[in-house]
This record gives C-alpha cells, structure tokens and sequence, in this order.
C-alpha cells in the first residue's frame, strides 16, 4: 500500500515499472473507468512501456487480441476496468497494481488474486489516498487477517479520521476468499502519508499462508 496522490499516480507508477523493466513477467494495472483504461495505456505507450487496454467498449475482437499480446508477453502490461479482475484466467501475472483501488473490500480481493498463482511468487500494489476512506478498514483487517504488518501512517490515519472524518473499523469483512486458491504474494513500497515511510508488504495467500481470491468464470467480465 503507498500513499499517492491523484496527481502524482502517474510518475509513481512509471517509478514503479522503471525499477521492474529488467525483471520481466505481466503486469496487471486497475483503473476504475474505461476512458482511465485507453488513457493509461496511451501514456504508458508515450513513455516506451509495451501496454494494451481491455474494457467493455472494445470489440471481441479487440479484446481478444489484447489478452492474447498480454498473455505472450508482445504487451506485457494489461491496463483493465474492475470488472476484468472477476474474470481473467492469467497464470503467469507478476504484478497487479491498482492504480484506482475499488469502493467494494471484495473487489480488491479478487484482484489481488489476480497474482501468485499456481505456487508461484507474485507482487500486490495499491495506490491509496483520502479518496479511498471507505475502503481502508476492510484492507486494514485484510492485512491483519493475513498477519502482516499494517503501514502506521495507514492505521494512524484512519483512527485519526485524516482520510475524511471517520475514525473506527467497519463492519465485518465479506468473505470473498477462496482457501485453495492463490500462491505467495509480496509487497511494499514508499513514502507514506504525512511523509512516513514504510516497508513489509503481502505474505502467502491460498494454501500459502493467508488469502486467496475466489477465481470467477463469468463470461461477461469484459463488461
């Protein structure tokens, strides 16, 4: 989890790509909405990144040859709307990143679920920032959960209401996990809210030690 601005996601996630350009594997970037999806993937393209979109308004076709460039590496940063996390079937995804986190705990499950599979070591990064209050409690108790170190400029914040005046947990987490799912997952990052800074990330999930994400077949995730 770091603490980024709106205005400053887009140098962070290039920081974050530039330190990974050698190391190979699929990156998988969240954004909210689908003209963030074209957007971002035009940016990343400006900037000398391989990248591709898939959203609902692309045709099958479209969609098609996006993932099938995403899964054979020819692009291998996929910027996808949230519905894509319920729904891609990718093994070999490093990296999810979500640049736009979700207003719902369950989405943000799935698609940190996205990553680690199969046994294999993969990387979750979120970008948080006071737009975001409603979420930070459930992924407070997701990292609690999967007995990892909590970033104190984000507990901090939000006992103290600095994300938007609230200042207590929520409601019990949905359960949205499935236990045989999932392979390890790290993390960590930078900065930090108020200037702190912070490391530690994800540990396992699924039959690794913690959380995996429920794999939905929907056909429609391309909505």
């Amino acid at each position: 989890i770091e603490y980024v601005k709106d205005e400053d996601k887009r140098s962070a996630l290039l920081d974050i790509l530039i330190s990974e350009r050698d190391k190979g594997g699929l990156t998988l970037i969240f954004v909210e909405t689908k003209r963030m999806a074209d957007i971002l993937s035009d940016f990343l393209i400006d900037n000398n990144f391989p990248a591709t979109s898939i959203h609902g308004d692309r045709t099958q076709r479209e969609r098609e040859r996006a993932l099938e460039t995403f899964r054979t590496g020819r692009t291998p940063i996929l910027v996808a709307t949230a519905v894509a996390a319920r729904g891609l079937d990718i093994s070999n995804v490093s990296h999810v990143i979500n640049y736009d986190l979700p207003s719902d705990v369950d989405d943000y499950v799935h698609r940190i679920g996205r990553t680690g599979r199969a046994g294999n070591v993969g990387l979750a990064t979120s970008f948080f920032n006071s737009g975001n209050k409603n979420i930070v409690w459930d992924i407070i108790g997701l990292l609690k959960e999967a007995n990892q170190e909590v970033p104190q400029w984000l507990e901090t914040g939000a006992r103290e209401g600095r994300f938007g005046g609230f200042g207590g947990p929520t409601s019990a987490i949905r359960d949205a996990r499935n236990p045989a799912g999932g392979g390890a997952v790290s993390g960590g990052g930078y900065g930090g809210y108020d200037g702190a800074g912070y490391g530690g990330g994800y540990g396992g999930y699924g039959n690794h030690g913690g959380m995996g994400a429920a794999n939905s077949q929907a056909s429609s995730w391309w909505n």
